[in-house]
């Protein structure tokens, strides 16, 4: 048994992701894995994911994954990031696929014409460093309001319980980065290329052990 589990379904920055864990986790056994047995073992499961949610979701079936994740989402605790964080939700707008289902909710798209506040047009996809305004969640224990992390999105998750919500950003308004609820949390940005406060909320999920 592994303590951790990162689900390899094609999509995701797996590397980058399993170097960071090593960093904050040195002694853990760490899996890099499309095997839906390992993944339903683990003790702890991170769910990474970058590209189109349409090929995302053909790919998590098509390796049988779909549900050792499901699983997972339900039992233990759970990281989702990026897409890894869209994929848990009914519906998305990319693609007009449905999602897991974990999560109420879709995923819908930024609009084309974006403007700041002094009204320089934005783009789509939203790239680069962002402030994070988050909740009282234990994997915030130690980061710093407002701390900046790395985004690189389209689409965002717009869930129909607002209890759910655990973080927003601005882009230019206000959108959902980051969702909890029992045993799972999920942000829409890389926390393993968001350097200190990134490698914080790992280590925080590490020694996290939900109720």
């Amino acid at each position: 048994m592994v303590d951790i589990a990162i689900v390899d379904y094609g999509m995701g920055n797996l590397r980058s992701v399993q170097q960071a864990v090593h960093k904050v986790a040195p002694d853990a056994s760490v899996s890099v894995t499309d095997d839906s047995q390992v993944v339903g073992d683990a003790k702890r499961v991170i769910f990474p994911g970058q590209g189109a949610m349409p090929d995302c979701m053909r790919e998590l079936d098509a390796r049988g994954l779909r549900q050792a994740v499901l699983d997972a989402a339900r039992n233990k605790p759970f990281l989702g990031i990026c897409i890894g964080l869209q994929m848990l939700f009914e519906h998305s707008a990319e693609g007009n696929v449905p999602g897991l289902g974990v999560l109420p909710g879709e995923v819908v798209r930024f609009a084309s014409e974006l403007r700041d506040a002094q009204g320089n047009k934005l783009k789509v996809p939203h790239m680069g460093w962002n402030q994070v305004h988050h909740g009282d969640h234990v994997l915030w224990n130690g980061i710093a309001q407002d701390a900046r992390f790395y985004f690189v999105h389209s689409y965002y998750v717009r869930p129909s319980d607002v209890s759910l919500v655990q973080a927003t950003s601005d882009y230019p308004q206000p959108f959902v980065c980051a969702a909890a609820r029992d045993n799972l949390f999920a942000v829409q940005f890389h926390p393993e290329k968001s350097a200190a406060a990134g490698l914080h909320l790992l280590q925080n999920f590490i020694n996290w052990n939900p109720a």
